[in-house]
């Protein structure tokens, strides 16, 4: 497909000209991760659809693409999209744009094909590389910072999504290798106490964050406490071992009822055949490690588990609160996060073994908050809700995040599947609370 012509205003200053420079840098990584999910897959992997909230990996790369067309280009340039049919293939949402194909028949659409895609990629690649050079105004970048955060959120769809299809596969196919590898018993589970308290909550430092981390409001938080620790694979099996699943007085009503629909007797990709549980991973089938954090549990299982506890979920400010205290996000704007993300799956090219938490390093310091950044998201108790004086943004990008504050439940923290610079510690996660494809796990408050 042809690149397109375009023009643009002329430079504005040399803060926009080095934070133009940034994010062409940045461009550039966050497109070729997207890339460097999809290398190991064949053509036929690229279009499955195993379930309806999932997207085929060619659906994520058009619709990643199709957010920079619509919403870069074709509002701030003299463009012409290479694709019109794309603002009706690969729109999610966004009603104001365009009538989107329906989510759950994505897996239907056979053309364009995955190489076309792929062309599709370069052509807006160079159309927006060319545009970056031609220096944008400062309302443009803000909306490629947008797309570029937007198109990790669909690095992390991408894995979880492929997970999903690949585990419905009975040959088990391995996205990476599996390798060899021990991990260390997680430290014992202590509690971390916090005081009551006036404390703020939400974004408040310069960079970016989505609308719905703001504005920056004062919580009267009550004395609480959080584990030191996420719950662990062992932890969950003993639940399990004492008739977790088969004690509706432990489940919230909506929660045991879906439990029976869907037949849960463990989280999603454990498998039992009556000699020992294995789990199926990215890196395909592999026996039940009890010292990682136990992960693929939905909003229900986490209750469920926290009950059995004698315990429950944290709220999202006694999350955040705490996170703050143990400067778990200290390093977000001078050096990489700690922790397992997404970026370490890759190496030169090559796949390596994705295994979670630094188990060992957790179990040598436990006198603290362990394991808040990366590895799996943490379920909180509360509803995703707008923080008092919300607004969403004007236009089309305000459907980003404020439609979806209904039926929702808040989870912090990133996951072994969520790239390193995309979290931070005000970061609201969002899903409904019988989703369990998501790297989801659990982390105790009392």
């Amino acid at each position: 497909m042809p690149a397109s012509s375009l023009s643009v205003a002329a430079p504005s200053g040399s803060a926009l000209a080095s934070r133009r420079q940034a994010l062409q840098s940045r461009y550039r990584r966050v497109r070729g991760f997207s890339e460097a999910i999809a290398e190991p897959l064949e053509p036929e992997d690229c279009v499955l659809q195993s379930m309806p909230a999932a997207s085929p990996i060619r659906w994520h790369l058009a619709h990643t693409t199709w957010f920079f067309s619509q919403f870069l280009l074709q509002a701030h340039a003299d463009y012409r999209s290479p694709f019109p049919q794309a603002e009706a293939l690969f729109n999610s949402y966004y009603n104001t744009v365009g009538e989107p194909f329906p989510q759950a028949r994505r897996g239907l659409l056979s053309r364009p094909t995955v190489a076309e895609v792929g062309d599709y990629r370069k052509a807006i690649d160079q159309a927006v590389l060319e545009y970056l050079e031609a220096a944008p105004t400062a309302a443009a970048l803000d909306v490629l910072e947008i797309g570029l955060h937007h198109e990790q959120q669909h690095q992390e769809l991408m894995l979880t999504d492929i997970k999903h299809a690949f585990s419905c596969n009975p040959l088990s196919p391995a996205l990476m290798s599996a390798g060899a590898g021990e991990t260390t018993a997680p430290a014992p589970q202590q509690w971390v106490e916090f005081a009551e308290g006036l404390h703020e909550i939400g974004h408040r430092r310069e960079g970016f964050a989505y609308d719905n981390e703001s504005p920056s409001h004062r919580v009267f938080i009550e004395a609480f406490a959080l584990a030191s620790r996420p719950v662990s694979v062992g932890e969950y099996l003993a639940f399990i071992e004492d008739g977790g699943y088969t004690r509706p007085e432990l489940w919230l009503s909506l929660g045991w009822q879906q439990c029976q629909d869907e037949g849960w007797t463990a989280p999603l990709y454990w498998q039992t055949d009556g000699a020992g549980w294995r789990e199926f991973t990215l890196g395909g089938m592999e026996s039940l490690d009890p010292c990682r954090p136990v992960t693929h549990v939905s909003y229900f299982e986490a209750d469920a588990f926290a009950r059995w506890a004698r315990a429950r979920l944290p709220t999202e400010a006694e999350w955040e609160r705490a996170a703050r205290a143990a400067n778990a996000f200290a390093s977000e704007a001078e050096a990489p996060l700690a922790g397992p993300f997404a970026d370490p799956l890759w190496e030169e090219g090559s796949v390596i073994r994705p295994r979670f938490a630094d188990t060992e390093r957790a179990a040598a310091s436990p006198g603290g908050l362990q394991q808040l950044a990366g590895n799996v998201w943490e379920w909180t108790q509360s509803s995703y809700a707008p923080y008092p004086g919300y607004q969403p943004p004007p236009g089309a990008l305000g459907e980003y995040n404020g439609k979806f504050m209904c039926n929702q439940y808040v989870l912090r923290g990133g996951s072994c599947a969520t790239p390193r610079d995309h979290v931070r510690v005000s970061y609201r996660n969002f899903f409904g609370p019988e989703t369990r494809w998501q790297f989801s796990g659990i982390r105790l408050a009392r």
